[in-house]
């Protein structure tokens, strides 16, 4: 076990912690996770108690204070950050080379007209805003032979989204719906937005669920 000495870490508020997991990627030694539905410490010896954690958390959850706690390993925590990211990303190059899945625009719920003609009798996603940037795979695992919706439940304005969403179901007829969100817990706003719009919309479409981790990595399918 690994000796303890006083020194500067970070403290988590479990009362005040909502789980939005805004402060995850400010750790650059990978400390901080969303387990359960709040931010937790991983490791003790990942947390080098500078703080760059601080200013990300909009409920002041975060804190730094002077206890007992394991000393900072920074090799462990490199192996940690190693395993994290497993596979090396592809040159930029590669990137640019990868096809595009996309078959519409706009793809913003906001922006988008309801009676669409590449809406009618397809098969749709509603994505959270962040889902794309989060998961590497988007276009081909999820985008691929779908039309596209993206919102976000927490910013944008939940009511006339669900009113625009309810009549792009009316007038569209979707084969399906897949409706893709991040871990964090103002996304599950978005699966409730999709079920209640279809049953406002009167309409019998499959819904599948998808969850991403802050980390890119698929949780959940349903």
């Amino acid at each position: 076990m690994a000796s303890k000495a006083i020194r500067k870490i970070v403290h988590i508020d479990e009362e005040k912690c909502n789980g939005c997991g805004f402060c995850v990627p400010s750790c650059a030694e990978g400390a901080l996770q969303i387990i359960g539905d709040k931010v937790r410490i991983v490791s003790e010896t990942y947390c080098d108690g500078l703080g760059a954690c601080l200013g990300e958390c909009p409920e002041g959850a975060i804190a730094i204070e002077e206890r007992a706690a394991p000393e900072f390993d920074e090799a462990a925590t490199n192996i940690h950050l190693k395993e994290r990211e497993g596979a090396k990303a592809p040159p930029p190059q590669q990137a640019v080379n990868q096809r595009s899945m996309l078959s519409q625009w706009p793809v913003q719920l906001t922006l988008v007209a309801p009676g669409a003609p590449f809406f009618k009798g397809s098969d749709m996603a509603l994505a959270a805003d962040c889902v794309p940037f989060a998961y590497h795979g988007f276009h081909t695992d999820f985008l691929k032979d779908r039309t596209l919706l993206v919102a976000c439940p927490k910013l944008d304005d939940f009511q006339a989204h669900l009113t625009k969403l309810t009549e792009v179901l009316i007038r569209s007829a979707p084969k399906s719906l897949l409706v893709i969100t991040m871990e964090v817990p103002c996304c599950s706003g978005l699966v409730y937005m999709a079920k209640e719009a279809i049953k406002q919309s009167g309409q019998d479409i499959p819904v599948n669920t998808v969850t991403i981790s802050v980390k890119g990595e698929v949780l959940t399918v349903a």
